[in-house]
């Protein structure tokens, strides 16, 4: 009976330690490039869909993304050649405050980074931990716009960058009325999904993150442990809630560095008319 027990115990110990491999490495793999087409209401006649890459959480200094890994994200990311980059928010790990020489070093791969009409940005609850003003003040050094409950144009789009509900730092009101003061089709991107029932009807389309995509996700039970108010919802991909269409993000790197049915991935995303 003893040598069976250690026998069980054995094998549950394998199991649990490949599956700790697995998702480690599965944490660690290039993203996946996803894509999708969406059409915008006043697209103007005759302009031609714009492409817009959408990278979030990436984590940069931890185990899961090390410099060598942002490189070849970059390279992955300026091969689809966009015409706008949306990073939307969680750039560092962990929750500990980080000094501004690490929280460059880490971020400095973005720089190169290449897209016709910029590279914009918008913090995650990472980001507020971590030190906001050495995230923004690392992204901007390498030509990147962070925008804090902000309203922008790029070409035709009229973008609006909402800053972090999770840790109740989102406006989304302000950011809506400074939107519709701009002339154009409208996009609005920020970290957390969570604010998509607070847009108006008139607005059809929110890039997130934040989820994970799960992170660790159970067959016929889902996420383990959802980081949004509306449990599973908004967790991954593309959700349709009415006319506003959301895309989530798992983005591509994590302050723990195991994912298990969740693998990082970035989208490519074309907006334009019918």
């Amino acid at each position: 009976m003893f040598k069976r027990l250690l026998i069980l115990l054995a094998i549950i110990l394998a199991a649990g330690v490949g599956l700790t491999a697995y998702a480690f490495f599965e944490a660690r793999r290039d993203p996946v490039v996803r894509q999708a087409r969406v059409v915008l209401p006043d697209w103007p006649a005759g302009v031609a869909p714009l492409r817009i890459v959408l990278l979030s959480d990436i984590h940069a200094g931890g185990l899961a993304t090390p410099p060598e890994r942002l490189e070849r994200i970059v390279a992955q990311v300026n091969a689809l050649r966009p015409d706008l980059v949306l990073l939307a928010g969680d750039f560092m790990p962990g929750h500990a405050p980080i000094d501004a020489a690490t929280t460059t070093a880490a971020l400095a791969p973005l720089k190169a980074l290449r897209a016709p009409l910029g590279v914009l940005a918008v913090p995650g609850n990472h980001d507020h931990w971590t030190g906001l003003r050495e995230v923004t003040a690392a992204l901007e050094s390498s030509g990147i716009r962070v925008l804090v409950n902000e309203a922008v144009v790029r070409g035709v789009l009229v973008i609006g960058g909402v800053d972090d509900d999770y840790t109740h730092h989102s406006r989304t009101a302000e950011v809506v009325a400074a939107m519709r003061r701009l002339p154009g089709p409208r996009l609005v991107f920020t970290h957390s999904p969570d604010i998509a029932p607070q847009l108006p009807a008139d607005f059809a389309l929110l890039l997130a993150g934040h989820t994970h995509c799960g992170q660790a996700v159970i067959p016929f039970y889902g996420s383990l442990d959802p980081v949004s108010r509306y449990q599973d919802r908004y967790r991954c991909g593309i959700i349709h809630d009415g006319v506003l269409t959301v895309i989530v993000t798992g983005g591509t790197g994590g302050s723990l560095p195991l994912r298990f049915n969740a693998p990082p991935d970035l989208w490519l995303v074309s907006v334009g008319g019918k």
